[in-house]
């Protein structure tokens, strides 16, 4: 018992009162591009990124497709790049995930008008992992511990898709589980929503291309909320869901 009480000592107090203003230590976070010119002639960054997340003359990051592992910066002669701990990189379209020197923020997410008086005051979600690493998986699963507590908002992860209100999907969605996927989400009852969680789900992410991937899901059903990151924070998620549904912190 004594070493438990020392354990609890030395950690502090784990949970986090105040999700939306919680910047995590050491967190690898929205990029930063300086107004810095680019050495003549150098793609340096653009030949290192795994993802072709980065585009040149301006350039600019599609956190769709970037996976944070923070390669690009330091390869770059004219430190031009950086990264932040800021975990506020949600967005309700595909494509303000593109931060430039000229638009370094993300556009504020808007609340709906219609899935908070839907959703507001609950929220049940059922999760399902297409084809993903687990890397991902085990942040969804991190939503509800001690740390987040997502539901003391109302929000929770289901076992059954006849008992949610959306799907969380995770993974680049492989042929194998492109069925199995459709088949979840036929289960839910109307009205849903469809939140897109991780660099794969949103773009493919280091797998895209592959024709292992049957990503047609997507294109008949537009996400309400994309959520970046390999894997994705949960305070990513949790201040995109919140600022969403316009649940008060």
């Amino acid at each position: 018992m004594f070493k438990s009480i020392a354990v609890r000592q030395s950690q502090g107090t784990q949970y986090i009162a105040d999700l939306r203003a919680a910047k995590p230590a050491g967190f690898r976070g929205k990029p930063v591009i300086s107004d810095a010119a680019c050495a003549s002639g150098c793609q340096a960054c653009l030949a290192i990124c795994p993802t072709q997340a980065i585009q040149w003359l301006p350039v600019q990051i599609d956190l769709g497709r970037c996976v944070l592992c923070g390669d690009c910066e330091p390869v770059c002669p004219s430190h031009k790049l950086s990264f932040s701990n800021d975990t506020k990189l949600c967005a309700t379209s595909r494509e303000a995930l593109t931060v430039s020197s000229a638009r370094p923020n993300i556009d504020p997410i808007q609340v709906s008008k219609a899935l908070h008086q839907r959703f507001g005051r609950s929220l049940k979600l059922r999760s399902v992992s297409a084809g993903g690493c687990n890397g991902c998986e085990l942040e969804i699963n991190a939503w509800s511990n001690v740390n987040f507590d997502l539901g003391r908002y109302g929000i929770d992860i289901v076992a059954s898709p006849r008992h949610a209100d959306g799907l969380v999907l995770s993974g680049p969605i492989t042929r194998n589980m492109a069925q199995a996927l459709q088949i979840c989400w036929d289960a839910i009852p109307e009205p849903k929503l469809v939140i897109a969680v991780g660099a794969c789900a949103i773009s493919g992410g280091v797998f895209a291309g592959s024709d292992a991937l049957d990503r047609e899901f997507l294109e008949r059903f537009k996400p309400s909320l994309y959520v970046p990151g390999c894997p994705a924070h949960p305070l990513t998620f949790i201040s995109g869901i919140m600022d969403l549904l316009g649940i008060a912190g």
